[in-house]
This record gives C-alpha cells, sequence and structure tokens, in this order.
C-alpha cells in the first residue's frame, strides 16, 4: 500500500509540473479549458493593488485572464437603508480604488495611464480594457463579502425593499452611473459595460456573520425572493439593449448554515450558477492545528461530523441543488498555527496561536507559502483525503498546491460539477500556476 500510494503522489506531482512549466500555450489551448465548458471563476479584491501590488494588469501578464470565464470583483456595498453604494466614507468604500485612482502606464491593462478626473479610473476602468483584450471574459459585481453583509437582511425585508436594492444596483453598477468625486470622476453611463451580472455574496442568511450582522429568521425566504427580483428586473434590464445579464450566488459549506438560510432547490430558479465554499473548514482562530480545504474528512480528525469539500458538495445535492450548477472554491490562502506541540507531522496537534503572516494573523497567500519548502518546511499529504500542509516542526499551514489543486479538478469532472472558484486571484504566484492549474486540469478528457 506504502509503495502504491507513492506511486501515486509520484504521478501526480509530474503531471502537475508538466501542466505549470509547459511553454505558452497557444491562443487556441489557452482556451481549451472554456471549450470543454466549464466556469472558472477568480474573484479580484479591490483592496488587492495597495499591500499586495496586485493591478488588474497582472491578470493578463501573468496568463490568468485567458483561463478565467469570469471575474468577480470583490466587493460592492450594502447601505443600512438597503442600498447598493460605492462611499469613500470609512467603512462605506473605496471609491478612490474603484474608479478615481489615476492608473499608471506600468500597471495599465494597455499601457496608457490615466488622467486625473477622467470618467472611469481605477480598478473599474482597467476591467474594462481587461475586457476589451479578452471579450469572451465576464466581470460580475459581487456584493457583500464578510465585512459587507451587515444590511442585506434590510435590503431583502420586504417587497418594496427589493425592489429598490436591486434597482439601485442595476442602475450603479450595470448602467453605470457612478456618483461623480473630487477631480470629476464618475458621473452617468461611466461605468456602463464594465459589468456582465450580480454575485450576492450574502454571509450569511439567517446565520451569525460578521458580528454585529442583522439576522432576521424570515432571511432564508427573503434570499429567494430577492433572487427572484434580482432575476426579475436584470432580465428587464437585458430586453432594452439586447444583452443577458447573469446572476450567481456565493453559498456557505455548513450544512446548518444551508438549513438556516436557503431554500435549496428553489434558489436555483434563478441563478446561473453558484459557488460553494471549498475552504475555512478549520483555521487558527481554533487550538488545534487541522485541514482547512480536504477534499475528504481526513483519518483521525478530531471533530465530527467534520467538514470537507465532499460533505459540502454532498449537501448541497441533498437539498435539491443541480449538481452541473454547483461550483467549487478553491483557496489560493493557507490557514496557519504557530507553537504546535505533540510531534509527529503537526496535524491535529495543540498549537499555541495564529502563525506569523504578512497581512493577518494566520492567514498566508500561497505566493509566500511556495518558497516555505526552501527554508525548513516539509510538504505532508494525505492523498486519500486530498489535502496539505506544511510543517517546520514549529509552525503548521494547511494550503492548497497545484497538486491538491489538480486532484480537485479531477473531483469536479467526475462529480459533474459547474466549474471552480478562486479566492482570491491576488494569492497566486506571478505566473498564476494555481489558476493555469486549475484551467488545464479541468480541460483533460
Amino acid at each position: 500500500m506504502r509503495s502504491f500510494r507513492h506511486r501515486r503522489l509520484t504521478t501526480l506531482v509530474a503531471l502537475t509540473a508538466i501542466l505549470v512549466t509547459a511553454a505558452p500555450p497557444t491562443a487556441a489551448s489557452a482556451d481549451a479549458g472554456r471549450r470543454a465548458g466549464y466556469h472558472r471563476v477568480g474573484y479580484f479584491t479591490q483592496w488587492g493593488i495597495y499591500g499586495r501590488a496586485f493591478p488588474v494588469k497582472k491578470l493578463d501578464t501573468s496568463g490568468a485572464a485567458s483561463r478565467l470565464t469570469h471575474v468577480n470583483y470583490a466587493f460592492g456595498n450594502v447601505s443600512e437603508d438597503g442600498r447598493c453604494q460605492v462611499d469613500g466614507g470609512p467603512g462605506e468604500g473605496d471609491a478612490w480604488a474603484d474608479y478615481q485612482r489615476p492608473v499608471p502606464a506600468e500597471e495599465s491593462v494597455d499601457g496608457v495611464g490615466d488622467t486625473w478626473g477622467e470618467p472611469l479610473n481605477g480598478n473599474f476602468g482597467q476591467l474594462a480594457k481587461l475586457k476589451a483584450r479578452h471579450p469572451d471574459l465576464k466581470v460580475m459585481i459581487s456584493l457583500g463579502g464578510w465585512t459587507w453583509s451587515t444590511y442585506f437582511s434590510n435590503a431583502a425585508r420586504t417587497d418594496a425593499s427589493r425592489r429598490a436594492f436591486v434597482a439601485s444596483c442595476i442602475d450603479l453598477y450595470l448602467k453605470g452611473n457612478l456618483p461623480v468625486l473630487d477631480g470629476g470622476s464618475g458621473g452617468p453611463g461611466a461605468a456602463a459595460g464594465v459589468f456582465d451580472g450580480v454575485d450576492l455574496d450574502w454571509e450569511w442568511p439567517n446565520w451569525p456573520g460578521e458580528p454585529g450582522n442583522v439576522v432576521r429568521p424570515e432571511d432564508r425566504e427573503n434570499f429567494t425572493k430577492l433572487l427572484a427580483e434580482f432575476r426579475r428586473q436584470l432580465d428587464a434590464y437585458g430586453r432594452q439593449n439586447r444583452r443577458y445579464y447573469s446572476l450567481t450566488a456565493f453559498l456557505p459549506a455548513n450544512p446548518a448554515a444551508m438549513d438556516a438560510g436557503y431554500e435549496g432547490r428553489k434558489i436555483f430558479r434563478y441563478l446561473d450558477f453558484a459557488t460553494v465554499q471549498g475552504y475555512d473548514f478549520h483555521g487558527a482562530w481554533e487550538t488545534v492545528t487541522n485541514q482547512q480545504s480536504a477534499l475528504r474528512v481526513p483519518a483521525g480528525a478530531p471533530d465530527g461530523p467534520d467538514f470537507s469539500v465532499q460533505v459540502a458538495i454532498d449537501s448541497w445535492i441533498a437539498r435539491g441543488a443541480p449538481r452541473g450548477r454547483l461550483v467549487l472554491g478553491i483557496p489560493y490562502y493557507g490557514q496557519g498555527w504557530t507553537g504546535v506541540t505533540g510531534g509527529g507531522n503537526g496535524l491535529f496537534q495543540p498549537a499555541a496561536g495564529p502563525a506569523p503572516a504578512t497581512f493577518g494573523p494566520g492567514y498566508e497567500d500561497y505566493r509566500r507559502l511556495k518558497p516555505l519548502t526552501d527554508s525548513g518546511f516539509t510538504v505532508h499529504r494525505d492523498l486519500r483525503a486530498g489535502h496539505a500542509w506544511l510543517f517546520d516542526g514549529t509552525t503548521l499551514w494547511t494550503y492548497d498546491d497545484p497538486a491538491v489543486v489538480l486532484r480537485k479538478t479531477r473531483y469536479i469532472r467526475r462529480t459533474g460539477l459547474a466549474g471552480a472558484m478562486m479566492w482570491s486571484l491576488d494569492g497566486d504566484d506571478d505566473n498564476a500556476t494555481l489558476t493555469r492549474t486549475i484551467s488545464l486540469g479541468l480541460a483533460i478528457r
């Protein structure tokens, strides 16, 4: 058995190396995954242009854009009175990053720098340029997220509030009627054509999320009604300009949250597809090291029942979700602990606290975890459960590397899912290694 497992690992790693180090593909081969019909949905974070130095241009130069079907822009905010808003006020948004910042030529997709006060600068302007270079790429505005789901319940509460909320989102993002900022950026129609649909990232209906979120028992039914209103208004607006606007949603991995907040089968009457959380099963908020994104629950896991990709997907299918419209979320980051005791390979052992990291304790991008294999960390793998972790005797990071990602594309194909989602694109390395692996893995027949 040990020899068999070793051969499987050797073959897997060798295939991954071939996929991600091959010569740059032709235009035809770069679209192989698209022709296979799988969605490849990457989140681009508004704030990634700062500490991570990840402008929209990197999606093009790394090769990621040609391997994606959708870019989800994270995030749009929801105001207390239930409206889509872009505001530069504290905690309300970052209009500077969205459409005011003059992007210099060296960061611009087409090499042309912005001029102060143009109607569409910043990330929105760069996304428009990216779409011009990749006409098949769809860009979605993702609403909410962990931090900005506070007032979703207010927006979804009544027929009137739902109509007003959806109308405000369409006006702001699809019609592109941006608030005029100091210097002149924004204005009527400034962002028209940038976004091709709406992604709802309400975390979570009728279930605790970030402290302070408004939560109501009726959120479950109101989420379905909100989707219906989005679909109605998106279709009506699409008929005006002969376009189809997509509607997607981000869904939880926790079966209890599924039951509390979602009418399983009903929501897929309105969704083009849904992305399913495939990560954060465990993390540095816990005092014992564990996996954050395993395909299956590992043998010896201390929690029962436990979370895994298979548990999440099977739970949604059992609740009526069509497997052909479920997109699996894959993390481009790791969860980490330090002060790990107990010996062995470090897994399922007590820890003193979160591992030190670049942008937040216990959370590190793949691009920064990748070099650790050359600095005293050993890669450990559980082939049956489908996960990997790094351990140096004191610090442990659970993460997805190309070998794990390739296993997950095989799972997507064999399970009949709709594709893969990545949180988030700025966590990949400069060669888009993980995104390339996903695209090519989904293209395997």
